[in-house]
């Protein structure tokens, strides 16, 4: 590991387990000293971090090449883990779209903030409706002095009260919708959602590119303000690597000269993926010129795991997008505070919805309403294992000939998982430890079996409670 990364030195902890320790030295006392400075809470000192959370979408877990992908050329977002605490057992809260972003929003798991599927423009084949009584993570942090912005692709909802403006973020520039239909004409159905706030705008260029240069100039605009200083939140959320695959054309003659025996649609994808990195180093850059970066905490993630019938890759894990599989569910993730998170592989256990609580409780914000997700700040800032025996679950509605409009459902609780990939699939159970790539699945029986499945019915009783469509009057 190349200690430093992105932003260069910072508290340096390297060790592939969930628990590392820090480098000797000669004076035990201002060891103590340095080490309390480095893992104190900014609020401890009365600061509070600048937060940018960027999202991709579809971004496989072999899809980088600090992950482990051989021909892909990722610089930016390899140095950026290495720049912090890397998640090597990181979940998204589904294997789609919209269900996750509702858990990042809420900290809920989506069913319980009315997401359990995919939104979308139609109602006849949307599955899902966001709570409008749920609390998210822009109003919190909102309540916390914080300065809200989004910019890309909300995905949950086209009107009041489930668009951006009215969720909490004090600016929006991005995308209402689901996918592109075609990145260069950022339309869905024939439907422009490109918005700045409310206002339909009407951007040149790769969608990608333009989600970059609008990020940059928040973020510009925010560190140049001297009459204001309060932090800031922005939520940066990519369309891409979601399929349509396409990258612009340079980037795909630089792959394929690269790469001349590759699949053209691996190497189609790959080509993608190292466009979105470019783009994303722009940010990463802005961040470094304004002079923000010791005070700005970078966290990266994905929405759910890599499209295998569109070229991307999830490494050796089984399965994709859509599947329950590990393939479908563990994403690539950092979190990156130089001189607060310590410079580390961890293999704590993560979902999305753990950033809102997260967040909250580094900016010193007290959660004052439920939430599913737990606080990594004991992870983050003071190295701390996490909660291996924790609960997860995971849900995922969708019509079409393959889902019917049913639901079908995950559950993990340490080493063992209980899965299915589709709504007509038995449940099977896997021990994580002994069959860590899923290859040889039992049947779900026996008291283990039996455990899980009454967590989960408990799980699905409590959502039960929660519409996942818009109310209407009879």
């Amino acid at each position: 590991m190349r200690k430093g990364g992105f932003f260069g030195s910072g508290l340096i902890l390297q060790s592939t387990d969930s628990v590392a320790t820090l480098s000797p030295m000669k004076n035990p006392i201002l060891t103590l000293i340095c080490a309390f400075l480095a893992i104190a809470p900014a609020t401890m000192a009365g600061e509070k971090p600048n937060i940018v959370l960027i999202l991709v979408d579809d971004l496989g877990y072999g899809d980088l090449g600090c992950y482990g992908a051989k021909q892909a050329r990722t610089p930016n977002l390899d140095a950026l883990m290495e720049s912090g605490m890397r998640f090597d057992q990181f979940y998204a809260n589904c294997t789609v779209c919209s269900p996750t972003r509702a858990s990042l929003m809420t900290g809920l798991y989506p069913d319980k903030a009315g997401v359990p599927g995919v939104i979308r423009q139609w109602p006849n084949d949307s599955w899902g409706y966001l709570n409008p009584a749920a609390s998210t993570l822009p109003q919190a942090l909102k309540s916390g002095g914080y300065h809200t912005a989004m910019v890309g692709k909300w995905h949950l909802g086209f009107e009041d009260p489930n668009i951006p403006t009215s969720r909490g973020f004090d600016f929006f520039h991005g995308f209402l919708g689901d996918m592109m239909d075609d990145y260069w004409t950022h339309r869905r159905g024939g439907v422009n959602w490109m918005r700045r706030n409310t206002e339909e705008v009407a951007p040149e260029g790769h969608a990608t590119e333009i989600f970059s240069q609008w990020a940059t100039d928040y973020i510009t605009e925010r560190a140049a303000d001297k009459t204001d200083t309060a932090p800031f939140f922005l939520y940066l959320a990519y369309n891409a690597p979601h399929f349509p695959i396409q990258p612009p054309e340079d980037w795909l003659k630089k792959v394929t000269a690269r790469e001349p025996g590759l699949d053209i649609k691996r190497a189609t994808n790959i080509a993608f993926v190292e466009h979105t990195d470019a783009e994303i180093g722009k940010v990463l850059d802005t961040i470094k010129t304004t002079g923000i970066d010791n005070n700005t905490l970078i966290i990266f993630s994905s929405d759910n795991g890599g499209s295998l019938p569109h070229g991307a890759s999830n490494g050796a894990l089984r399965g994709g997008k859509q599947d329950h599989w590990e393939g479908g569910i563990r994403v690539p993730t950092c979190a990156v505070w130089p001189g607060k998170i310590p410079v580390q592989r961890s293999n704590a256990l993560g979902m999305t919805m753990d950033f809102l609580p997260t967040l909250c409780e580094i900016a010193g914000i007290k959660i004052e309403h439920p939430v599913d997700g737990q606080s990594l700040a004991p992870v983050w800032l003071r190295n701390e294992p996490g909660n291996p025996e924790r609960p997860m679950v995971w849900v995922r509605r969708e019509g079409n000939h393959r889902y019917q409009g049913r639901a079908y459902y995950a559950i993990r609780r340490g080493k063992w998982k209980l899965q299915q990939s589709s709504p007509f699939d038995p449940m099977q159970l896997v021990d994580l430890d002994a069959d860590p790539l899923e290859r040889n699945p039992m049947p779900a029986k026996g008291k283990v079996a039996e455990e899980l499945t009454r967590l989960l019915m408990d799980h699905i009783q409590a959502a039960g409670q929660v519409p996942w469509q818009p109310r209407v009057k009879l």
